[in-house]
């Protein structure tokens, strides 16, 4: 897998986009065989030259989540990359030991919580949420970080999840009290900065259908905190119905208009996680130094909010 010094040459990686994707590289990503090869070459040179990096994967599907992300900027891919092993470093409870076998994910796997569609919107994986699915009253904050960040690392390898991005569709119809006590402000604050600033995703729209008052107030604070790129990608639906003039039905579980049940939906994805449990559990063995006395990143999570709001959203006034 690329792991330490280890090389890795350019035979190891074979291209699987197809012809009509690659195009889609080029001209949003200004990826063509070349740039591709000569910007993995700097990666892991990058990575090698990198004292505090102690050990990192350097396979081809790994660092092209970085650079395609970032449109072929060695230099920002680089730089996502030292952020994506400091978060996971910074927050074990969050990213590390993410294993499908642990009792928590895989009941909240089975719930139906959360669960990538089996067919796409626009060449885009749809990632499918349900909050009444989660009991806040049974799992933790930490638990859904947790879940979301599996998820994330079963899908993001594909090339062409790299290529096209993501859409989220986030049904907060069963959105409570209970779940609004789970965070504290700084947290969601430090989870969208890790999302916005760490997670090599290609972010392309959100999705939230069914808002409550309740969930109102969490989806306003979150917006506040969203680069201005990301805020105008979220769309907000007060119904399934008004969900379906942007997102097909035809691609949704059967509850919400489709054909496949959510129950068919979920078998299959676990099917894809179990696959994938040695290769993300093998990412507990990255490893970078981090002098907490000099480092910019746990500053910038240390900072104030900087919206005049402190303390937990327990304090706040739900109509």
């Amino acid at each position: 897998m690329g792991l330490g010094g280890k090389d890795v040459t350019s035979e190891d990686y074979v291209c699987t986009l197809p012809e009509s994707l690659r195009k889609v590289a080029l001209e949003e990503l200004r990826e063509d065989d070349s740039i591709r090869q000569q910007s993995l070459d700097q990666m892991r040179e990058w990575i090698n030259k990198n004292s505090a990096i102690k050990t990192c994967r350097k396979d081809a599907p790994f660092l092209l989540r970085f650079l395609r992300t970032k449109k072929f900027s060695v230099p920002l891919a680089c730089e996502m990359l030292e952020r994506y092993l400091m978060i996971r470093q910074l927050y074990p409870q969050w990213f590390r030991n993410l294993d499908s076998d642990d009792n928590d994910l895989a009941q909240l796997v089975d719930s139906g919580y959360i669960v990538p569609l089996p067919q796409k919107h626009n060449g885009k994986t749809v990632i499918f949420t349900c909050a009444e699915k989660f009991d806040p009253y049974k799992f933790t904050a930490a638990s859904m970080i947790r879940i979301h960040s599996l998820v994330a690392e079963v899908l993001m390898d594909d090339e062409e999840n790299q290529v096209n991005g993501y859409v989220y569709v986030n049904d907060i119809g069963g959105f409570q009290l209970g779940h609004i006590s789970l965070w504290s402000l700084k947290d969601i604050r430090n989870v969208i900065r890790c999302v916005q600033n760490s997670s090599p995703m290609r972010h392309k729209e959100s999705h939230f259908v069914n808002v409550s008052p309740n969930a109102a107030k969490l989806v306003e604070f979150g917006l506040t905190v969203l680069s201005e790129k990301l805020k105008n990608r979220t769309f907000i639906h007060k119904s399934v119905t008004d969900l379906h003039e942007r997102i097909s039905p035809s691609i949704l579980p059967k509850e919400y208009g489709g054909v496949v049940p959510l129950a068919d939906m979920i078998n299959a994805f676990k099917s894809k996680i179990q696959d994938c449990r040695k290769k993300i559990l093998a990412l507990d063995d990255l490893h970078i130094e981090i002098d907490e006395r000099n480092c910019a990143l746990i500053d910038e999570m240390n900072e104030e909010l900087g919206v005049g709001i402190e303390g937990s959203f327990k304090k706040l006034q739900v109509d």
